[in-house]
């Protein structure tokens, strides 16, 4: 048998290499994943058998991903082979490097390797969750079925996060139009009334106090003032983005974002919904409990939320019912926990997470229009407010001047 040397990651993320003996590449690749070692690359006496670097955009949307496995389960169910399937469907792709990652699935499928793992290779693509529910779909023969329950998964998902993106564009769009409206008036319109108002001033004569407020911001913002803001905002965003890649920098963000009022509570409830649709649709299609937990953590997209779930896992493989160790991670609602003991009771624990996130999608959904309707008022209010006290503070000289006009005559 020939001697592998291998790359791979573990379960903490963390980089493994060694060397291994095994009848072929797909046979080290189910030793290293009962491991809990995900293959990246193998080299076998000199040849790099691995991931290719493939071109064009390394990204692949997630609308795009959910068409593929859509029409990839028709084509499963009119019972059409797997590789004329993925030769069919790589030719369809715009994306490149989606084209070039099927195509080489298909070529790995051709070489005797299974669809998930010739899919696990390209974890850029098919995350853990795709490849085990198509791992699962392989083992007992339902493909198809898996495929469908996948790009609905998916559809969903990108559902949810497109309409907190766009909960938050429209006070994200407000604000920065009311900060460029802002800026032209103190940097341009400003300083063409100061030079008008000093031309009035008789000796020993000074402006309003609100007016020369205005006029000292105007003229901070005119010279260096405006620059200096800038350049803190831009470093403050990358010290931000830097510190969020450390462990310690991530978890505390999450842990923030989760505590901001309004915002935090859609998040927990974003939070929920994902948790419990993407353990439905795992548990739905026969992966181990356990494994659907972990995978479920993994995808969360919250540190805080992600510890929740594995200390949950951790209860589980110790015996112990689902509810507790739910209840005991106070990230997860009461209600979300007593839903699951009652489905772990009747044995319709799938069902009864897939019921939770339907609830909680449309709470979402309730939440975010609240939130836009709370703004909306906050947000005119601000911006009257604002450009109303620089337009009262400029015409103030001008009162001035007509009060010592009209005693003259």
């Amino acid at each position: 048998m020939p001697t592998y040397v291998f790359k791979g990651r573990n379960r903490l993320n963390e980089t493994v290499v060694g060397e291994r003996v095994a009848d072929n590449r797909d046979a080290l690749r189910q030793i290293l994943r009962k491991e809990q070692v995900t293959l990246t690359s193998v080299k076998e006496k000199g040849r790099e058998i691995g991931i290719p670097k493939l071109g064009g955009r390394k990204k692949v949307k997630a609308k795009a991903l959910a068409i593929f496995t859509r029409q990839f389960s028709v084509m499963i169910d009119a019972g059409l082979p797997l590789v004329q399937c993925l030769e069919i469907l790589a030719q369809q792709q715009e994306n490149k490097y989606f084209q070039q990652t099927l195509l080489q699935v298909r070529q790995d499928v051709e070489e005797g390797s299974t669809l998930a793992g010739a899919m696990a290779r390209h974890p850029k693509v098919f995350d853990q969750l795709y490849s085990n529910m198509v791992e699962a779909g392989e083992a007992g023969g339902i493909l198809d079925l898996i495929l469908q329950r996948l790009s609905t998964f998916i559809e969903k998902i990108v559902k949810l996060k497109r309409d907190v993106i766009s909960a938050m564009i429209y006070p994200a769009a407000v604000i920065g139009m009311a900060i460029a409206a802002i800026a032209v008036i103190m940097v341009v319109v400003i300083p063409q009334f100061q030079q008008i108002f000093l031309g009035l001033l008789g000796p020993g004569e000074q402006l309003p106090l609100p007016t020369r407020i205005v006029v000292g911001i105007s003229n901070f913002l005119a010279g260096w003032g405006g620059l200096v803001i800038l350049a803190v905002i831009i470093c403050t965003v990358v010290a931000i983005r830097f510190y969020k890649k450390t462990p310690e920098g991530r978890k505390n963000i999450d842990r923030l974002l989760l505590r901001i009022p309004v915002l935090g509570d859609i998040l927990r409830k974003v939070a929920v919904a994902r948790f419990s649709r993407t353990l439905s649709t795992l548990l739905s299609s026969g992966v181990p409990i356990l494994q659907s937990l972990e995978i479920t953590a993994k995808t969360s997209g919250n540190v805080i939320i992600e510890e929740a779930i594995l200390k949950v896992r951790t209860g589980v493989e110790r015996g112990e019912s689902f509810v507790e160790p739910l209840k005991a991670t106070a990230v997860f609602p009461h209600m979300v926990a007593q839903m699951i003991g009652i489905g772990e009771q009747t044995g319709a624990l799938d069902a009864m997470l897939g019921k939770i996130a339907d609830f909680y999608e449309q709470e979402v959904d309730s939440a975010i229009a609240n939130l836009l309707t709370m703004m909306e008022p906050l947000l005119i209010g601000f911006l009257g407010v604002t450009i109303g006290s620089i337009v009262i503070a400029m015409y103030m000289p001008l009162f001035t001047l007509i009060g010592k006009l009209s005693q003259v005559h």
